[in-house]
């Protein structure tokens, strides 16, 4: 048995300029952690090898993997020519919450094949079979910057190059500054999922206006501005920045926000928040927002959502166990 642990992230800043019809163009940049929260891969041979067994939010046994029906087992196993195994998809956190999480699923699947089969690849090239599969493969409407911040790990700087190149720079800060922004960083559930491909459909659409795409551009400033900002220790302009960005983000689909999204915002402004965004495309999932410790306990109670807890990481994805082969 061999189980992959591949981590979620949050993107602070610039989120949609990883959209290649806005990168191929102007170029893009995200800010972004991977977090303490992660899906776990395991994969071992099945006791019946003319079967594949997969077991997700749903189970699927099949004789064919031609047979499968998600999309993204379906796409990794048949170009892996893999049969005859069991797969099991295991996640702290539910899909549809602004975390990554299908692009963090990929990564630990395409991770964990590779291991069974002997083939070894940079966390770099994970994360570009990665993209294959969910955009080139699969036609999704997403960009690269989860797929790279789920397989590289760490607090990063990563930019979107016009030629399809993605390069990630880690954020060199002092200790008691990373330490000091987690402190500072809260997150709350709101209660709803989503699926994002609505969402990201429009802002795809949306890159061709001049205004949008100006937006974007600015949005990618901000992320270039909070990187020197922790770089200077200056964690405060970083919340603030955090605010600046949240509203541009909003302009850029109809479904980012929404009235019950805009009224929680504001009242965490009223109640100690420096600057804060809804995580993911929108519509649904976690908040995020930077707030004085000293001012979280009234933040939670004026919220009345459920607080996450979590902290910073830097493996990214990871082989967590390796079994003795005992098959042929």
């Amino acid at each position: 048995m061999i189980i992959t642990r591949t981590p979620f992230r949050v993107s602070f800043a610039g989120g949609g300029s990883d959209l290649a019809e806005y990168y191929e163009r102007h170029g893009g940049c995200v800010l972004s952690t991977s977090i303490n929260r992660y899906c776990y891969i395991s994969i071992h041979p099945y006791f019946d090898e003319r079967y594949t067994l997969l077991k997700y939010s749903e189970n699927e046994l099949v004789d064919d993997p031609s047979k499968i029906q998600h999309r993204i087992f379906k796409c990794v196993l048949g170009e892996a020519k893999l049969h005859g195994v069991e797969i099991v998809s295991t996640a702290d956190i539910p899909g549809g919450t602004g975390l990554g999480s299908s692009s963090t699923f990929t990564v630990g699947l395409l991770h964990a094949v590779s291991c069974y089969q002997g083939k070894h690849y940079s966390k770099q090239k994970l994360a570009e079979k990665a993209c294959q599969v969910e955009i080139e493969r699969l036609g999704s409407p997403i960009g690269k910057q989860d797929q790279y911040a789920a397989a590289c790990g760490g607090l990063n700087f990563i930019r979107f190059h016009p030629d399809g190149e993605v390069s990630v720079s880690p954020v060199v800060i002092k200790g008691s500054t990373y330490r000091e922004l987690q402190r500072n960083l809260v997150m709350f559930y709101t209660g709803e999922t989503r699926s994002a491909n609505n969402i990201l459909s429009e802002q795809r659409r949306n890159t061709a206006q001049e205004d949008k795409a100006k937006n974007l551009g600015q949005m990618c400033r901000l992320a270039e501005e909070m990187r020197t900002a922790l770089e200077q220790n200056d964690i405060t302009g970083f919340g603030e920045l955090l605010n600046e960005g949240w509203k541009l983000k909003k302009t850029l689909a109809s479904g980012i926000s929404s009235p019950e999204i805009d009224e929680a915002y504001e009242t965490a402004l009223q109640n100690g928040a420096v600057g804060g965004k809804l995580l993911g495309a929108g519509g649904g999932g976690f908040l995020l927002f930077y707030c004085p410790p000293e001012k979280q306990e009234r933040l939670r109670v004026a919220l009345r959502m459920k607080p996450f807890p979590f902290s910073f990481e830097r493996d990214g994805t990871s082989v967590a166990y390796i079994g003795d082969k005992y098959w042929d």
